[in-house]
Order: structure tokens, then sequence, then C-alpha cells
């Protein structure tokens, strides 16, 4: 049996970051996993950031109540659910995730939590460490195959443990440093990716 893990933002989803910057105008929240590898260096600068300027979760989430899924995305997850189960894997947070995971038709979703004292982000709790691939690496020890798609940097650990793994509109630096890792920019290429693949592992 297959299992699909999936990223969210970059993937199914708009980046939140991105998102609350061009809201917002703090450029210095632009940053991304696209941009960073290390997620706590990266979660460090955007905790200065948000303090620096008093920006207040209530903010934040005012921001994502008004971003949609990606054209094509909700189609795309019912295609796959058609065929095996599917995780959403991102280091986002359950709070900000809530509004847009219930967009895409509410899949299961593991990802981090943030502290949050009289609506402002004190500090957050990731899940486990590397908590993409672990998962994956724990659905192989339950017999799944497994399917991986992702577009940043924190994303590799995860396609490389998989079956199946594709970068989905990665940026190029992502691109030229892991070669190995086929590239697809639209749902149609990754749908035809994933079912290539699968035909040449279940054959």
């Amino acid at each position: 049996m297959w299992v699909s893990c999936l990223d969210l933002e970059g993937v199914l989803v708009p980046e939140i970051w991105i998102n609350v910057a061009e809201r917002t105008g703090i450029a210095e929240l632009r940053l991304t996993t696209r941009d960073i590898a290390d997620y706590d260096e990266l979660m460090t600068h955007r905790m200065r950031v948000l303090h620096e300027h008093g920006l207040k979760m209530s903010d934040i989430t005012a921001v994502i109540a008004q971003m949609d899924p990606f054209d094509g995305a909700c189609e795309f997850l019912d295609w796959l659910r058609e065929r095996g189960q599917v995780l959403i894997l991102s280091d986002t947070f359950i709070q900000f995730a809530g509004p847009l995971i219930k967009k895409l038709g509410n899949p299961t979703i593991f990802c981090h939590t943030l502290g949050v004292v009289d609506d402002r982000i004190v500090d957050y709790t990731v899940r486990i460490p590397d908590q993409k691939r672990a998962t994956v690496r724990a659905l192989q020890a339950l017999n799944f195959k497994t399917i991986s798609v992702g577009d940043s940097y924190n994303d590799v650990a995860m396609l490389s443990a998989a079956e199946i793994g594709v970068l989905f509109r990665p940026p190029q630096r992502v691109i030229d440093e892991y070669p190995n890792l086929p590239v697809t920019t639209t749902y149609d290429e990754l749908r035809d990716a994933i079912s290539g693949a699968r035909s040449r592992i279940d054959s």
C-alpha cells in the first residue's frame, strides 16, 4: 500500500510568511526554507522580526484567512486519495495551517506548535527533529511504500528517503544542489511523475 507525504506551503498553498511580508511590508519576513536550510536559524530570525515590529498572532491569522490553495491543488489531492492514503508533513504551525487545511478538504497534517501569550508569539515547539524524514521512515517500517513531494531544503531528506520523491516548483538553488531529484512545475507533470514511478516499482 502507498502513502503520499506532501509538504504544504509551496506545494498546495502559497508561502504563508511571504504573504505576511507582502501584506505588512516587512521584507525580512520573506525568507523561507527555500532560502535558509537551518530551521531553527530561520525561526530565530522570524521571532526577532515579529518582536521588533510588534506583529501579533492576529495580524498573521488575518493574512492567512485571505489565502487560498493553489489552483488545482484540491483536485490533485483527490487524485492522490483515490490511489492511497495522504499525509501533509509541514514545518508550519497548527495555528497557521488550520484554515488552509479546511480549504483543502481536511487532510491529516503533522506539523509544529506555536506558543502564544496575549496574542503574541513567544516561542515554538518542533514536534520532533527531522519530522518529515522520520515520518517517512516510520511508515516504511510499517510496510508502506511512500511518495514524497516538496519544494524546499527542508523537504530533501524526506524526498530522498521515500520510494518516490519529487520536487515541485523548487527554487533553482535546490535544483542545482540536488540534481538527482526529479523536478515538476505543474500538477499534471506531478501526476505523470508519480504514476510513472509507481508503475515501475509495482511492475
